[in-house]
C-alpha cells in the first residue's frame, strides 16, 4: 500500500536540504513534509492532538486524546469516534460522543504547494471527517482550505475556501459526485494545488474545482498568500451535516441508525498516508 520515501520534515530540522522524490505527482518535486503512518502509534514530533476545550460548530462530539479515537494500525492512520454519554468534560456541550482530531500547527506550515492524502471514509450519514489547511492567525483572516469535507452521503465529496467576508456560508464551495462504481467509501487521494493566484482540487488526480484570486476578489481580501497547517479531523454532526441532511434527533446531523453503527465500531476515518509538496 506504501511507497516507500524519505522525509525532511520543514521547520523541525533547521538547514536540512529536502531530497527530491520521484513518483511527485507530477513529474520530480520536493517533498516538505510526510507521514505514511507505518508506525504503531502516532507520531508526535509531527501532530498535535487537540483535547476537549476545542468545539465549534454545534458538533456532537468532544475531541480526546485516547488510543480508541486516535490510533495508527498496519500502516493506516484511523480515527474513530465513540458514542459515550456523559464523558464530555464540558457541562455546557454535554456531547454524545467523543472523537478524534490531529493538526501540524508551529510543528509544520507551508505557503504555496500541493496538499495531499489518501484516505477511506465510513457509510454514516450525518458524520463530519474533515482534510484541511488552516492558517495561523484568527479565523477566517490568513484563509482556510477545505480539500476534503464529508458529511455521510458516499455519492459525494466537497471541498470549500473561507476568507474575510467569504467565510460560513461561503460561495465558494464545490461538490464532486462519484462516478458509477465509486463512492467515498474507496480509497481516494484528495489533493490541494495551491499557488499565490488560485487554488485547484482534485480527486484521484482528476480536477473537481477551481477558485481564482480575482474570483475571490469578488467578495473580500485574497487570505492566501500565508503560511497554513495541515488538520485530520473526524466531528459528528453539527451544521454542515444537519443542514445537508436536516436532521435534529436524536442528535444534530446525527440519525439513530449512525448512532448504532458508532456502537458497533463500524465507524471510523482511515487515512493511508498525508503528504505535501512544493509548488512545482
Amino acid at each position: 500500500m506504501k511507497t516507500a520515501i524519505v522525509l525532511c520534515v520543514a521547520g523541525l530540522l533547521a538547514g536540512c536540504a529536502t531530497p527530491m522524490v520521484s513518483g511527485a505527482p507530477d513529474g520530480d518535486r520536493r517533498l516538505l513534509f510526510s507521514d505514511e503512518f507505518n508506525g504503531t502509534a502516532l507520531d508526535r514530533s509531527k501532530w498535535n492532538v487537540e483535547g476537549p476545550d476545542f468545539w465549534v460548530n454545534d458538533e456532537q462530539q468532544a475531541y480526546l486524546d485516547r488510543p480508541d479515537t486516535i490510533a495508527v494500525r498496519d500502516g493506516v492512520l484511523v480515527l474513530t469516534p465513540r458514542f459515550e454519554p456523559g464523558t464530555d468534560p464540558k457541562a455546557e456541550r454535554k456531547a454524545p460522543f467523543v472523537s478524534g482530531r490531529i493538526n501540524t500547527s508551529g510543528k509544520f506550515d507551508f505557503t504555496y504547494g500541493r496538499a495531499e492524502a489518501r484516505i477511506r471514509m465510513p457509510d454514516a450519514v450525518g458524520v463530519w471527517p474533515a482534510f484541511w489547511l488552516l492558517g495561523n492567525g484568527p479565523w477566517p483572516t490568513t484563509g482556510e482550505i477545505d480539500i476534503m469535507e464529508y458529511v455521510g452521503d458516499k455519492s459525494w465529496a466537497g471541498t470549500a475556501i473561507h476568507g474575510p467576508k467569504y467565510s460560513g456560508e461561503t460561495p465558494f464551495v464545490d461538490r464532486f459526485y462519484f462516478p458509477a462504481g465509486e463512492d467515498a467509501t474507496g480509497w481516494h487521494t484528495y489533493a490541494a494545488e495551491w499557488s499565490k493566484d488560485q487554488v485547484e482540487f482534485f480527486i484521484d488526480g482528476r480536477l473537481t474545482y477551481r477558485v481564482t484570486k480575482p474570483m475571490v476578489q469578488n467578495y473580500g481580501r485574497w487570505a492566501f498568500d500565508n503560511p497554513e497547517y495541515v488538520i485530520i479531523n473526524f466531528a459528528m454532526g453539527g451544521a454542515y451535516p444537519g443542514k445537508v441532511n436536516g436532521i435534529t434527533q436524536p442528535y444534530f446531523g446525527v440519525p439513530a441508525e449512525t448512532v448504532e453503527k458508532v456502537k458497533r465500531g463500524e465507524v471510523s476515518m482511515e487515512v493511508d498516508w498525508v503528504r505535501v509538496w512544493a509548488p512545482e
